[in-house]
């Protein structure tokens, strides 16, 4: 269903085509929920952090196009993903202001994205012109990267909700990519029991995965994600011209998870990628809006069927269980997340082809798109990573059920794959030793 709103007298021929294609994915996949929308209107270890309170100021008389992905959830939990470009700063306030409830908001972010946007957001939250409601908008600062990801860190945003008396109307809004994202999730998990919490994913990874689906956590020396909860965001909003800063290695490690996307389960988005992945790495805006709406779409309709990872949703971490190994195993921090998974991609490919579940040209079609996104697909030379750090890493993944290890790998034609601890632990164990293989050879 595709509803289309638009204040603006005249849509130019690229958001028609844009309307078009949404339309037809629509006819050919009816689950998927979204509609097209106009509305009117330093680093530390340490934490920094302010406050801001705006007043109001006149409306802007502009509206911008944007996408709005819902995903179906029980109990009134239902949330939508915004993703567009060029909000004003009324549009944004308004989208993201009728989501806190309460008047006290805890803004964090990293000493990285900090520069870029926080001012900005800030004063965004703060802007009672748009509903005259009167919100107090603190800020906290965290170290940036993955080996920050941690319960130390993670609590630095608890003590500083703990120092401003925060109570349990309070709102959380996570501004960065999948490690903030999944720290603030998290914090607002825990925080007196729960309080809400508000996504604004700035990096690839984070609006096409990490953002979408109530996954939060930290990472333990022994395991990736080992320490979390289940807790789902009031929203997600997705300004795409965020991705304008980002780095060009992260753009690339999050286009892992976009192809993952096609392999488990959407051929005709796996072939779209085929044939436009030039225009992703070059952040052509409409094929990147695509590929952040598409995989939305895929995320949120699974996250509808299986919400806490029960079956189907575990298919989400093809190539996970030995990309959280690599992570791991290489030192925090040293790998991307999406570069551990594409390796781990091309290893659960490989393992499949072993066991004669895939055939050597879908193999092969997975390790060209990936290498064509300049993305790994072995290890490096001087990988610490050995054939026992593989096994003993993998025996802690989540997804383990009673000792047993389980994995998702593809089986049939392209975009299937199951989840299973019924393998051939040979064809595992070849595959990693095949892998490492390129190491010492």
């Amino acid at each position: 269903f595709l509803e289309t709103t638009t204040m603006a007298s005249v849509l130019s021929p690229t958001r028609w085509l844009h309307l078009a294609t949404t339309a037809l994915l629509l006819s050919t996949n009816p689950a998927a929920s979204f509609s097209s929308c106009s509305v009117s209107s330093s680093s530390s270890s340490r934490p920094s952090s302010s406050t801001l309170s705006v007043a109001s100021t006149p409306p802007q008389e502009t509206s911008t196009s944007y996408d709005t992905v819902k995903v179906d959830l029980s109990n009134g939990r239902d949330y939508p993903i915004y993703i567009g470009s060029d909000f004003t700063d009324k549009e944004a306030a308004a989208l993201l202001r009728k989501h806190i409830h309460g008047k006290r908001v805890l803004l964090i972010t990293n000493d990285r994205i900090a520069p870029l946007y926080l001012e900005r957001y800030q004063q965004l939250l703060a802007d009672n012109s748009v509903d005259d409601k009167e919100l107090v908008v603190d800020t906290v600062v965290l170290p940036d990267g993955e080996e920050n990801k941690s319960y130390d860190v993670m609590a630095m945003v608890l003590d500083k909700a703990l120092e401003l008396g925060l109570d349990r109307k309070s709102t959380f809004v996570a501004l960065g990519g999948g490690v903030i994202g999944d720290m603030v999730g998290f914090a607002s998990a825990i925080y007196q029991r729960g309080v809400n919490f508000v996504q604004i994913p700035t990096t690839v990874m984070a609006m096409v995965d990490s953002s979408v689906g109530g996954k939060t956590g930290v990472n333990h020396p022994l395991g990736k994600n080992m320490i979390g909860a289940f807790h789902q965001p009031q929203c997600v909003f997705i300004d795409t011209n965020t991705l304008n800063t980002l780095p060009d290695r992260e753009l690339k490690s999050g286009l892992s998870e976009v192809v993952k996307y096609g392999l488990i389960r959407d051929a005709p988005f796996f072939e779209w990628q085929e044939q436009n992945m030039d225009k992703l790495l070059a952040r052509d805006p409409d094929a990147t809006r695509y590929a952040i709406r598409r995989s939305c779409e895929n995320k949120a309709e699974v996250v509808q069927a299986d919400e806490l990872e029960a079956g189907v949703r575990a298919t989400l971490n093809l190539g996970h269980t030995f990309g959280h190994a690599i992570e791991n195993g290489s030192g925090y921090g040293t790998w991307l997340h999406g570069e551990g998974v594409s390796i781990g991609t091309a290893m659960a490919a490989t393992m499949s082809e072993k066991m004669g579940w895939i055939d050597e040209g879908l193999k092969q079609r997975i390790y060209d798109i990936l290498e064509s996104a300049d993305l790994p697909v072995k290890l490096p030379r001087d990988s610490p990573m050995k054939v026992e750090t593989f096994n003993k890493l993998m025996s802690l993944d989540k997804k383990v059920a009673d000792g047993q290890l389980r994995l998702i790998l593809l089986q049939g034609d392209l975009g299937n794959c199951k989840f299973t601890g019924e393998f051939d632990t040979g064809a595992l164990q070849e595959t990693i030793e095949e892998f490492v293989k390129e190491i010492e050879g």
